[in-house]
């Protein structure tokens, strides 16, 4: 079994093209559901008393939900605006709501989780989180910018206890105060992760584990409508993957990266969740064949 930890959101989303109020989102959210795809996964998250019934739904048809609360109050609720490329983002609004004083418990079944996932969260709590499990073969985890600005030592203190780093560029250059993304690998695997994986949108992701850099290019696709969740489908669709298969070579890790990379596709090509929610194995397998073809030399 699987288990992520972290954000289940009210997000308003506002492309070039269309506007998404109040829909299904949050970190834990996409890779929860990305992960589902290829092992049994469990959520631990926090919403508040005002989550839609239709939203609990979709999760519950998905995931196992004995680590989601429910408390009273209001949703997380993220807003965001994509600029005509949709290549960056900006925060408009951030309401941390119930998530904000939230302690999470690992139900007991989910205590005996091989791998654990800690999506973008606080990683104070993330720290504290995975001491929790009580025999953990791969955990990994993400962050951004926010607890990166906020909370870096806090950050660097959650690397160490983890044995993969899955972060984007912008936030890697942040984090390391370094420019060149190889000396940002080196300089967080100096930290004590053993693996880096540092996600460049568009352009794919790079691959770190002590002397082997592994470059994975995104599949390339003519429409993108929404970039939301991508990475967070990314991260949740490698651990769901390596999971199934309870092998954690390094040869499976680069199988599992590739996935990462198929699944994120499929994230961008919809609105929201809807990209994921329209997903079959059988789509991910086949646009897989797609992906080592187009690689192939």
């Amino acid at each position: 079994m699987l288990t992520v930890f972290g954000s289940t959101a009210l997000d308003t989303i506002r492309t070039p093209s269309k506007v998404l109020k109040d829909v299904l989102g949050g970190a834990a959210t996409f890779a929860g559901i990305a992960a589902s795809f290829f092992v049994d996964t469990g959520l631990i998250a926090v919403v508040g008393s005002d989550f839609p019934k239709k939203y609990h739904n979709i999760l519950s048809k998905r995931l196992d939900l004995q680590g989601l609360v429910v408390k009273n109050g209001k949703t997380f609720r993220y807003d965001g605006r994509y600029d005509n490329t949709l290549s960056t983002r900006k925060t408009l609004k951030t309401e941390l709501n119930v998530l904000a004083d939230f302690t999470p418990v690992v139900p007991e079944s989910y205590r005996k989780s091989k791998y654990v996932y800690l999506a973008n969260n606080d990683p104070d709590q993330n720290v504290a989180m995975i001491r929790e499990f009580d025999r953990v073969k791969f955990s990994m985890c993400d962050t951004i910018e926010y607890w990166i600005s906020t909370k870096r030592s806090s950050v660097i203190k959650m690397i160490r206890g983890v044995n993969a780093v899955v972060i984007n560029d912008e936030e890697a250059k942040l984090l390391t105060k370094e420019y060149n993304l190889i000396r940002c690998a080196r300089k967080i695997m100096g930290w004590g992760t053993d693996y880096v994986i540092i996600k460049k949108g568009e352009h794919g992701s790079l691959l770190f584990f002590e002397d082997v850099i592994f470059p994975s290019p995104a599949f390339s696709l003519e429409t993108i409508l929404d970039p939301t969740g991508a990475g967070d489908s990314f991260a949740g669709a490698m651990i769901g993957y390596l999971a199934s298969l309870n092998n954690t070579a390094l040869s499976a890790i680069k199988k599992a990266v590739v996935y990462g990379n198929v699944v994120g596709s499929f994230a961008v090509e919809k609105y929201g969740l809807d990209g994921l929610l329209a997903l079959t194995k059988s789509k991910i397998e086949k646009r897989i064949k797609h992906y080592e073809k187009m690689i192939q030399l």
